[in-house]
């Protein structure tokens, strides 16, 4: 009975540590641990042969999703951009086809409602494929990244919103990066 418990803690350990992915840059070896027989033994395996991937910083939603952004508020994104509602249940509309936005290069727009008790950030993101993060920057130095959601397909464009403390100074200002941190547009806050 015991060399049954050992080997179905061997099996437990051994599929949490499947479970976990492997990361390694292309030409390293990484180290992989067999169980078998209720001794271990190390195995040296290529990188190549692994694969790892980063998930993608971008949630993707479907059109009319309804996501649900914490703290009362919801946020969702059809073909047309960016709607959001509060805990008061009233409804806004941020357009992406209204001509009032360039999809053709890197941007980024802000709107913020909030009250003594915190602020709700959001806006859109555009102009690139491969949006990695979205950073506020507090009138205090604070920054808090943001929760980045996309339609399927890439469209070059989607939303982005965060929470934050009651900004008593000015607005937060923004920054939208790629996948490679580099920053792609900013856009400075208010009354700084």
């Amino acid at each position: 009975m015991k060399n049954y418990l050992l080997a179905a803690a061997v099996v437990v350990a051994a599929c949490a540590t499947a479970a976990a992915p492997a990361v390694a840059a292309p030409g390293q070896t990484l180290r992989a641990t067999v169980v078998g027989d209720a001794s271990v033994r190390t195995a040296a395996v290529p990188a190549s042969s692994v694969a790892a991937q980063a998930p993608s910083p971008v949630q993707v939603v479907g059109s009319g999703e309804r996501v649900d952004a914490g703290r009362g508020w919801t946020v969702w994104l059809t073909e047309e951009g960016k709607y959001w509602s509060g805990p008061d249940g009233y409804e806004n509309f941020r357009s992406v086809v209204d001509g009032n936005v360039d999809l053709s290069r890197p941007g980024v727009s802000h709107q913020s409602e909030g009250d003594a008790a915190g602020v709700f950030h959001s806006g859109l993101y555009y102009g690139t494929k491969k949006a990695g993060k979205v950073v506020l920057t507090g009138t205090d130095g604070t920054k808090t990244p943001a929760t980045l959601l996309e339609l399927p397909g890439r469209p070059g464009w989607g939303v982005w919103y965060a929470h934050t403390g009651p900004e008593n100074e000015g607005g937060a200002s923004v920054a939208l990066y790629d996948r490679n941190g580099r920053l792609l547009a900013e856009l400075p806050g208010w009354n700084v």
